[in-house]
């Protein structure tokens, strides 16, 4: 058994159901519509949540009470001697802040490390893969939190929104803006790098927007991170809101533009697609540390 046990929330999009399989600890984050609370895979379906979504609910998102985070570290450190914890990018939640405050007080000092490496989504998933790996390979929590926030920016990933009003709801873009964009079939590109959720650019088009984020990954594998690329230490990675169907075309697309690589794809949390809303599609990439190399 694992010395170090790990702990993360649902924005890594793993779902309570691959907990077991991975044998970690997952979070499901708050979010509501109206004053009601719901518990993304636990009180809420995707299909439900997707449903009232588009028929103009409104959904924010909130972060864990630090009870529950407490009560999740407490039930876990009776089985492991210390805990790894990976929360969403402190950048995006506040809850990643919250949890360092709590692992100063005295019953979690020197047994729950916390890590800040600023990702959410399917790269985030992918931090808990190779914490996994890291602690299997004898690495103690202390030192996977260091080498899991050292290699914090060998990570991006691209997202393309394909209705505007979602983010015009959640207060990024405003009414005229969306509204123009959607009269001139506008699809913006987001970037998520380092921690930060920024514009990357706008497409006309979706088939245009797909072709701009392969072109951006490639061009990042290419030049600052063609090290990684040429050690194989790349993990290319998906993230989708959208249905099956467009789902798997785009992961045709993208295994078609990277011969020869695995592809990760994981869907959208559900805190993730308030903002995006249904349809966006994302591509990106995951450097594993130099440390699994042995």
């Amino acid at each position: 058994m694992r010395k170090t046990g790990i702990v993360t929330d649902s924005h890594s999009s793993i779902s309570q159901k691959l907990t077991k399989e991975l044998e970690i600890e997952v979070i499901p984050m708050p979010f509501y519509f109206g004053d009601t609370c719901y518990y993304e895979d636990v009180s809420i379906s995707r299909t439900d949540f997707f449903t009232r979504l588009k028929n103009g609910e409104d959904a924010s998102t909130s972060q864990p009470s630090p009870q529950t985070v407490t009560d999740t570290w407490r039930n876990a450190l009776k089985t492991y001697e210390t805990i790894l914890h990976i929360p969403i990018s402190s950048g995006l939640s506040g809850s990643c802040e919250t949890a360092m405050m709590l692992a100063g007080e005295d019953e979690f000092k020197d047994r729950v490390f916390v890590v800040d490496n600023g990702r959410v989504s399917t790269p985030m998933h992918q931090s808990i893969l190779d914490a996994i790996a890291l602690i299997e390979a004898g690495y103690s929590a202390a030192q996977c939190k260091e080498i899991l926030e050292r290699v914090r920016a060998k990570m991006n990933i691209y997202v393309a929104v394909s209705d505007l009003s979602y983010l015009r709801r959640s207060g990024r873009i405003s009414g005229s803006t969306a509204a123009i964009g959607s009269l001139l079939n506008i699809k913006p590109i987001l970037c998520f790098d380092v921690g930060q959720l920024s514009s990357f650019k706008n497409c006309r088009g979706t088939k245009k927007a797909r072709q701009t984020m392969i072109e951006a990954l490639r061009h990042d594998l290419e030049t600052k991170f063609k090290e990684d690329y040429d050690a194989g230490r790349v993990q290319i990675l998906a993230a989708t809101s959208a249905d099956e169907k467009l789902t798997n075309a785009w992961l045709q697309e993208i295994q078609e533009a990277f011969p020869g690589m695995d592809v990760y794809c994981d869907d959208l949390s559900l805190g993730v697609s308030c903002h995006i809303g249904p349809d966006g599609l994302g591509i990106g990439f995951s450097c594993r540390p130099e440390e699994l190399d042995k």
